[in-house]
This record gives structure tokens, sequence and C-alpha cells, in this order.
């Protein structure tokens, strides 16, 4: 008799964890197990505004699946899903097909630009290594490009960052740092560079209280960056911002524009005919899909309701990987003919940074942290995810051992 055939699909945060866990709760004879993605390296996604600012090289920010996930345990494939066949039990890759007795989601996510004219086409965005890779690369073409121009325009060197919330924040305290690095290298007066966030609410960081965003509000001011609150944008041209409808229109021109505003879940979801609400799935409180006895879907790809607020769980990494642990715990389960166990949010905190040297945030019961306190607390977070994946030796390599 064959054994039963784990697939997860998407090596982010939620897919790595569930096959690390899955290798440690389950025996090779329990279960085959499977984890496909499109490249052979996982990257930390909270990372990606350090690599497209520049202040962080990309091959920091990922790693090779093989070093951390045993291949010998794993049969790991590389390819790009293009469906679900749910009804049938099978997967249809870019070049292959494969079947599965169990199925794990964990696409991740892709830009949602909310229908604003001219964004996708004409503004880059944080979604992966090679689009954050981009944008640093293009900000130092605008300065090299600036140095050597005859008639040099100074909105060349000024970057929009369209939306407030976490990445575009923690994206300009980034710049904060490297913006000061291109002047010098490139030799251009640093008040000639702008860097504007623009965020159609009525204040940046939802979800952080009035002395979080004030304080960390004026840790980038002081960086020079300016703020454009209850600002919406009606359209996003080639070099430009146009804020507000008709007569009342005003137009940021920039030569970096990059959209930060908002992420949605694989659109592979909708595709393979799963009920979506805002691009994601609200799955069941074991972390599978409504009516799917073998599907799991975690992740930026599910919506988690908090039954006591009656709305969902904030897409974080933290949230992620503890969809991994009720996961994998329910994969085992239903594998041992177990009771299943529903998620239940253990709520850590969230701390942002503000480039490498200022933070604020909550951790525990919401305890407010600000400045190197919460820079330490920030590195402690993001070591603790590599420690559980690949333990000390992961840290020592990637982690953020940097004195401050």
């Amino acid at each position: 008799m064959s054994k039963p055939k784990i697939v997860v699909l998407g090596a982010g945060y939620a897919g790595m964890m569930t096959t690390k866990r899955l290798m440690q709760k389950l025996s090779p004879e329990e279960a085959e197990l499977v984890l496909v993605n499109k490249h052979n390296y996982h990257y930390q996604t909270t990372w990606l505004h350090e690599v497209a600012a520049g202040t962080r090289n990309q091959n920091q920010a990922r790693m090779m699946i093989s070093d951390v996930i045993n291949p010998t345990r794993v049969n790991l494939i590389y390819d790009e899903v293009v469906e679900v066949k749910k009804d049938e039990n099978r997967v249809v890759l870019k070049n292959s097909e494969i079947t599965y007795d169990y199925l794990v989601i964990s696409l991740g996510f892709e830009t949602n630009t909310f229908g604003i004219k001219g964004m996708e086409k004409n503004a880059f965005s944080i979604t992966d290594i090679d689009s954050s890779r981009m944008i640093r690369e293009h900000i130092e073409y605008q300065f090299a490009k600036y140095s050597t121009a005859k008639n040099p325009k100074d909105e060349d060197l000024a970057i929009l960052v369209g939306g407030g919330g976490f990445t575009g924040i923690e994206f300009a305290g980034e710049l904060v740092e490297k913006v000061p690095e291109l002047c010098k290298k490139y030799d251009i007066d640093r008040s000639k560079v702008r860097i504007i966030n623009v965020e159609a609410m009525p204040r940046v960081l939802p979800g952080f209280d009035d002395d979080l965003v004030a304080y960390a509000k004026e840790s980038l001011a002081e960086g020079g960056v300016e703020f454009r609150e209850g600002a919406k944008i009606s359209e996003c041209k080639k070099n430009s911002f146009v804020i507000g409808d008709g007569d009342d229109a005003e137009e940021i021109k920039a030569g970096t524009i990059v959209w930060t505003g908002g992420v949605t879940g694989s659109s592979i979801l909708s595709k393979s005919g799963f009920d979506i609400t805002k691009g994601k799935v609200t799955v069941d409180g074991d972390m599978r899909a409504p009516d799917e006895e073998n599907i799991f879907i975690l992740g930026d790809c599910a919506w988690v309701m908090n039954e006591e607020e009656g709305k969902p769980f904030p897409p974080t990494a933290q949230a992620a990987m503890q969809h991994a642990d009720t996961c994998s715990d329910n994969l085992k389960a239903l594998l041992r003919n177990e009771p299943l166990s529903k998620f239940v949010f253990d709520d850590k905190g969230t701390v942002a940074s503000l480039g490498s040297k200022d933070a604020m945030g909550t951790v525990f019961n919401d305890n407010k942290l600000y400045g190197k306190p919460a820079v330490s607390m920030k590195k402690v977070i993001d070591n603790r995810y590599l420690f559980l994946l690949g333990g000390p030796k992961l840290i020592l390599k990637k982690g953020k051992l940097r004195m401050l």
C-alpha cells in the first residue's frame, strides 16, 4: 500500500515551516512529503524592503531550500504552479503535474493596486527578490544619471512611496539610511533628494496606536521623509502620482515610484475555483478550505477569522508560522485518525523598523518599545524564525547580528 502524499505549494514562511514541522512530526513511513516552489531558494519577505533600498544584499535575504529542507526526506520540485484541480487531487505545474492525497496551499501574495489607473504599469512593487533588486538598481541609476547630466532635474532624484502601511514605512526608513550614501558616492547635495510617502488613509501605520505612529513619523521626518496623509492617488503616471481629482488634483513628480499600498492572495486561488473574499480564502478554524477535507490554505492566501472581534487576524509573518503549526498538527491528526485542533493566534507583538538603528512597536500584552530596545527586539523576532527553520547555524549565516 502506497504512503499518503502531502504536497506543499509555496516555500514562503508558512510553506517552509509546515514542511519543517512535518519532517519533525511524521516518520518517513507515514507520508511522502513534497514541496513545490518556483525557485530553488526561500527568502525573508520581511527583509525585501531592505533589498529594495540597497541596505541589504539580496543573497543575504535568501537561502537555498535544500540547505534547510532535507532533499532525501522531502521531494523538492522547482516549478511554477498553474492550477489546482481539486476535484481530481491534482496540481498542474508549468512543466509537469503532480497528484496528492493532502494539499497545503501557501503560495504567498501578489500586488493589489486597487484599480488605480497606471499603477500596475508605471510603479515598481516589493514582491520578491527580483522586483526588489530592480528597485535598488533603478534608484542608483537615477543618481548616476543625475550626476552626469548636463541639465539635471531634481525631480529625477525624488522617490515616491505609495502606501503608508508596514512595508511602505519600513522601506522609507531604509531609504533614509541609503540616500546619504548615494549622495556621497555621486557627489550630490542631500537636500536635492525627496522621499515622499503618500497614504490615502487619514494616517500612516494603521494598527499601531497614536504614540507609536507619532514616534515613527518624527523619526523618519528627521531623516527627510515627507508624509502626505489623507491623499488618495487617482493615477500613477510614468513619473508622477496624481493626487485627487478634477480642478483640485495635484501632481507629484519623481524619478522612482514604488507601490507598497496593498497585496492580495495568489491568483491561483480564484483560477482553481476556490471561493474568494478580497483575494483570499476564508478558511475554517482547522486551516482547511471550506468543504474540503484534504486541502489546507495558509499565509497570505488565507483569511483566518478572529471570532471574538469578527474580523480576520492580521496576515503577518508570525501568523503564517502559527498557521504552519496548526496545519502540520492537523495533517498528523488526519493520518492517525485523531481529533483536529483549532487555530489559536498567539500575538507576540509587532515591531516596525525605521532603518537599522531605530524602530518601534509592541510586544507581549501591548508593551510599547521605542528606539534601541525595539531594534533589539526586531532582531530577536527575525532571528527566532531563522532558529526555528535552521537552528543556530542559520542564524550565524543569515541572522541580524550587527551591533547597535
